[in-house]
C-alpha cells in the first residue's frame, strides 16, 4: 500500500484568517442624482420600481398607472 500524507495541525479543519477585517461602507452613487418616488403606503425608504406603463412597490404591491401624454 502507498503512504498516507500527514496534514499539519495548523491547517486541519481551520480556515486561513482574512486579510482585511474592516471595510468601508459602500456609498450608493446610483440613486444620488435620480429622483425616485417613495411608496405612499410604506413610507420613506421604500422606492417604487419604474416600468413602461406603471410604477409599483415590491413590498406592499401598490401600483400607479402612467398616463400617456399626447
Amino acid at each position: 500500500m502507498g503512504k498516507k500524507k500527514k496534514r499539519s495541525k495548523e491547517r486541519k479543519g481551520k480556515k486561513a484568517p482574512s486579510k482585511s477585517k474592516h471595510k468601508k461602507v459602500q456609498i450608493w452613487t446610483k440613486y444620488k442624482g435620480e429622483k425616485k418616488k417613495f411608496c405612499p403606503r410604506c413610507g420613506p425608504g421604500v422606492f417604487l420600481a419604474e416600468h413602461k406603463n406603471r410604477v409599483t412597490c415590491g413590498k406592499c404591491k401598490y401600483s400607479e398607472i402612467k398616463v400617456k401624454k399626447s
